[in-house]
C-alpha cells in the first residue's frame, strides 16, 4: 500500500480500490487505525489522542 504522507512518525496510506467509506489507514507507533476522509472519525482501530488530533487537522 503507497504512503501518500509522512509527518511526526504518522504515515497515512491509501489503496486505490477499498471498501467504503472512503478511509486512510494510519499508523503511528505501532497503532494502526482506519480515519475516515469526511470527517476524522475513526472507523476502526485506535490512535493515541495527540496522533489523533495531528490526522484530524
Amino acid at each position: 500500500m503507497p504512503i501518500i504522507s509522512s509527518f511526526f512518525g504518522i504515515y497515512v496510506r491509501m489503496y486505490f480500490v477499498d471498501h467504503a467509506p472512503p478511509h486512510i489507514h494510519v499508523e503511528y507507533q505501532g497503532h494502526e487505525a482506519l480515519v475516515a476522509i469526511g470527517d476524522g472519525a475513526i472507523l476502526q482501530g485506535g490512535l493515541p489522542r495527540r496522533a489523533q488530533a495531528i490526522v484530524r487537522q
